[in-house]
């Protein structure tokens, strides 16, 4: 690893440690030449997902794609950024787990849809809305069913 500072190639690490619950190593480097500490983070190479979308095109899966559209659906929610970048670790870890390279787009649909709606109501009719993208209220009415028959009946009074 080459020093940003003065391009030496000589640099040791100082400390490592695993970040993003053990996705990634972060790790604290020196320079051997001008003493310049930085930091590096190392992640795990995986293969390239393609998602293939309604229409039968076909795109990279974009982790920041995904975690975009989480966070409009959880605004003004008691959802914290923590738990949404686990959401998508989770569903991330799913989609390699599978051993597919090609995955389509209403599968990742599901998965996210499984764990928002254990995470908040709300959030998770905001992103139903735009996934299943609802033409009537009558659709909208059913997903309201199914998310208050998931919840105890001390929670679905209060929705």
């Amino acid at each position: 690893m080459k020093c940003s500072q003065c391009d030496a190639a000589d640099t040791k690490v100082i400390e490592s440690r695993d970040v993003a619950e053990g996705e990634a190593i972060r790790r604290r480097r020196m320079c051997l030449e001008c003493g310049y500490r930085y930091t590096t983070y190392e992640r795990v190479e995986r293969p390239q997902l393609l998602v293939i979308k309604n229409d039968g095109t076909r795109q990279l899966f974009n982790r920041a794609k995904l975690l975009a559209g989480l966070q409009h659906a959880c605004e003004k929610t008691s959802v914290t950024g923590a738990q949404l970048e686990r959401l998508v670790n989770h569903v991330e870890r799913e989609l390699y787990a599978s051993g597919e390279s090609e995955i389509a787009s209403r599968k990742i649909g599901e998965l996210v849809m499984a764990k928002l709606a254990d995470l908040n109501d709300v959030a998770y009719v905001r992103f139903a809305s735009v996934y299943r993208r609802f033409k009537t209220i009558a659709g909208f009415e059913k997903e309201l069913k199914t998310i208050k028959s998931r919840k105890p009946k001390a929670l679905t009074k209060a929705l």
